[in-house]
């Protein structure tokens, strides 16, 4: 009864630990005294096993980029020359955005994978856009990291920006979406959570890293900028703080209860709210496009209110930080020793 114990346990800790399954016959040589090799004693011990830092266990496989136009690079889209690769021209994925910046900077495994979409929902994280696979299906069990930025559509904030610039300079209608927009930020929750475990189902070692949005406009906003006074300033700032926080917290949870299981990879949150300060939009240099109009025909540019080149470039230097750091846990990642 104790060596079928003992063997339960074996067993469990297998599971949590992920190990290969060639480990198991050395488990039960060293503990078990069975399976042994002919004339093999067991060893006593069990084999040897190497927490991976968080960085050696993002780079230790495949690093695949999801997420909207914040990742894509829709804010420098009409800057490039080249296609980054199939179906960029549709979902506007430029060689500016904040990935192709990652990807040279660490060296992955299992190389990277570049399928974040511009206007990306999360309903279309699963059904995909233009006719391409769904996002979600490019995360494998290969996947060591995943970065996403996702929610900003699902909140509606084009469409909203959108309302607060086309209004009559005194009226309320940009901070009369509040309730509306408050409604969406809170199915957030739900609908986030099923894409993190999804990511998880595919990849269950992987880092899954966050992005959180901007704030556009300074903390305190003090003149009109894009027929936006100062009050729809505050508001749209107070919105994004919002979904960040919502996201936050989401992803936040999800990772704890990873860690309280004690299984591998991770879900690791970047707070973004503050990273233009200094270069919002009225700036002088501003990190984020102010309203872009096209002429012919005369409509609002899709890069207005995304990203800079140099907004790309900071959003780098966040994901990268955090990619050295993890999530400021010890990781479930292991990788045994050859005895």
């Amino acid at each position: 009864m104790a060596r079928v114990a003992v063997a339960v346990a074996l067993g469990v800790a297998l599971a949590l630990a992920c190990l290969p399954l060639g480990v198991l016959p050395k488990l039960a040589c060293a503990v078990l005294d069975a399976g042994c090799p002919d004339g093999a004693a067991p060893a006593g011990r069990l084999p040897e096993r190497v927490r991976l830092t968080p960085l050696q266990a993002a780079q230790s496989g495949a690093y695949v980029a999801l997420g909207d136009s914040y990742s894509s690079g829709e804010g420098v889209y009409d800057l490039d020359r080249k296609p980054v690769n199939d179906g960029a021209d549709r979902c506007h994925r430029a060689t500016g955005s904040y990935v192709p910046l990652i990807a040279g900077t660490y060296r992955f495994a299992g190389g990277t994978a570049f399928y974040a979409c511009s206007g990306a929902t999360i309903a279309q994280l699963f059904t995909g856009q233009w006719g391409q696979r769904p996002q979600v299906t490019r995360v494998g069990p290969a996947t060591s990291l995943v970065t996403l930025s996702i929610g900003g559509n699902d909140t509606g904030f084009t469409r909203v920006l959108t309302t607060c610039i086309a209004k009559l300079p005194w009226s309320s209608a940009c901070v009369d979406q509040d309730t509306a927009v408050g409604r969406r930020i809170e199915q957030l929750r739900t609908d986030l959570l099923k894409v993190l475990r999804e990511l998880r189902g595919r990849a269950p070692g992987a880092r899954i890293v966050v992005l959180g949005y901007p704030r556009p406009f300074p903390e305190d906003p003090v003149s009109p900028v894009d027929n936006l006074g100062v009050d729809d300033q505050r508001w749209l700032n107070g919105v994004t703080r919002r979904l960040n926080d919502t996201v936050g917290s989401v992803v936040r949870d999800f990772d704890r209860a990873i860690a309280a299981f004690g299984g591998p990879g991770s879900a690791e949150y970047v707070d973004a709210y503050e990273a233009f300060t200094g270069h919002e939009v009225g700036r002088p240099q501003p990190y984020l496009n102010g309203l872009a109009l096209d002429t012919d025909p005369f409509k609002v540019n899709a890069r207005s209110y995304h990203p800079t080149g140099d907004g790309y470039r900071r959003f780098a230097e966040l994901v990268s930080a955090q990619i050295a750091a993890g999530p400021g846990r010890p990781l479930g990642n292991f990788r045994p020793v050859a005895p």
